[in-house]
């Protein structure tokens, strides 16, 4: 395919809004099932060492989770003024804004990797980690930390690329870098041939070395394919506007996916009043929910991009139509995974356990919760979609309301009157009214839907 007909390929404000959505997600759903699957194998493979190293790894899990929040949301307010300025048509004010995302973002990295190794020990005594596992988390997070730019990196320079209409490359180097570390894992881990035994360290240096390989891959393709990256800083007043307009999407989406955990920890807190094998019945279930709800996550990383630069065209058309058909594949996707889930709860419920306390659980919560997960699926378009178009309040309120006031609050409350029967019930409650209200909020406001700040710099 010859430059030019890639180039048209990747202009989303022409051609088929389905098509664009099906090109875009596809690559990224392979890229999240290798990057879960090497996480997976990971801790296999720190299992093998024992419980306490096991155990040191699964306090990290926090911390790792506040670094990948950060990626998310410098890679969404990244992506979201890069794709309206695509949608503009001006290739300059493009590679001005990629540049100034990249300054942005090293500069808060190397912020978190100073702050976080400076901070390891204070901040997981405050965890109230045993002091036994102290050893293993200081040599994992030192590295993790120190690294982080290598985590951070392939997230935003990903959302740019895919902000440009490229998933391909992304979703390639998603998989090359799972591979990468699942290669490395038991040489670092174990000390396998001339590699020293690291353990925990290992595991840690890994991932680093697979996100390396990542920035590189990536960086290449943004300096000499693309022509993305200028070798001068601009004046001071607009590298600050930049800046401005980056982070307030990426704080708020940043917020959007700080909440998650926040709201597991309420949830655990909340089946563990129902005994440890409510807990681990969640955890099944949760689990094999995450995995067929993989297709929308990639469904709400391909819409940005799409409403991202007929927003900045001014397509605004184009805009409600990407919202119409992301809507219409949430629903066949979850009507088909909420359906077979159902049917087969109990034969998935028995595959994880043979306790009858667990499979009730995960068999109650596979019969009701898949059934309503378009709802989930429209907060997370809706909010992806608004992020792109420089509106990101409408989805950190919405999913501020789902997680923390309605699931954890409605667990609470349900638990408490009709046991763990009444706290999932609250998911399903929680599932429907926001996909309600997602659904309610694109209807009446795509319509009006504009990019923000996009023609300041004309």
């Amino acid at each position: 395919m010859s430059a030019e007909k890639k180039k048209q390929k990747r202009d989303l404000t022409k051609g088929p809004i389905r098509g664009h959505l099906l090109r875009l997600g596809i690559p990224m759903a392979i890229g999240i099932v290798a990057v879960m699957s090497a996480g997976i194998v990971d801790t296999y493979y720190v299992s093998r060492l024992g419980t306490v190293p096991l155990a040191a790894i699964s306090f990290c899990v926090p911390a790792l989770f506040v670094l990948q929040s950060i990626s998310i949301g410098l890679g969404a307010g990244a992506s979201s003024v890069v794709s309206r300025a695509a949608g503009e048509g001006n290739h300059d004010h493009v590679s001005r804004l990629v540049t100034d995302s990249i300054v942005l973002a090293i500069l808060v990295v190397a912020t978190i990797s100073i702050a976080g190794v400076l901070s390891v020990d204070p901040l997981f005594r405050l965890m109230r980690a045993p002091e036994e596992l102290m050893p293993g988390i200081r040599s994992y997070m030192h590295i993790a930390f120190i690294g982080s730019a290598f985590i951070v990196g392939p997230m935003v320079a990903g959302n740019l690329l895919r902000a440009l209409g490229d998933a391909r490359i992304p979703g390639m180097t998603m998989v090359a870098g799972a591979i990468v570390n699942l290669v490395l894992d038991p040489f670092l881990i174990f000390g396998i041939g001339p590699f020293p035994r690291m353990e925990l360290a290992g595991a840690a240096l890994s991932t680093v070395l697979s996100n390396v390989a990542a920035v590189f891959i990536m960086g290449w393709v943004m300096v000499h394919r693309e022509k993305l990256i200028i070798l001068h800083l601009p004046p001071w007043e607009e590298l600050r506007e930049s800046w401005g307009e980056l982070l307030r999407v990426g704080i708020p989406a940043t917020g959007t996916n700080m909440i998650n955990p926040v709201t597991m920890s309420l949830i655990n807190a909340v089946f563990v009043s129902f005994g440890a094998a409510a807990v681990a019945g969640l955890g099944v279930a949760g689990r094999m929910e995450f995995l067929f709800g993989i297709p929308l996550l990639a469904l709400s990383a391909s819409i940005g991009p799409i409403t991202g630069q007929n927003g900045g065209a001014g397509l605004t058309d184009r805009v409600r139509q990407a919202f119409r058909e992301a809507y219409l594949m949430v629903m066949i996707w979850t009507a088909g995974t909420g359906i077979t889930l159902f049917l087969l709860s109990g034969f998935v419920a028995h595959l994880f356990s043979s306790d009858p306390a667990v499979t009730r659980v995960t068999t109650f919560y596979l019969r009701t919760v898949p059934l309503t997960a378009a709802g989930y699926g429209f907060v997370i378009v809706m909010a992806a979609g608004f992020n792109a178009l420089g509106r990101p309040l409408p989805g950190l309120t919405l999913s501020f309301i789902r997680s923390l006031v309605l699931s954890a609050g409605g667990a609470w409350v349900g638990g408490h009157f009709f046991g763990y029967k009444g706290a999932i019930l609250a998911f399903v409650i929680s599932n429907i009214l926001t996909g309600t209200a997602a659904w309610i909020m694109v209807h009446r406001d795509s319509m009006q839907a504009r990019q923000r700040g996009g023609s300041r710099r004309k």
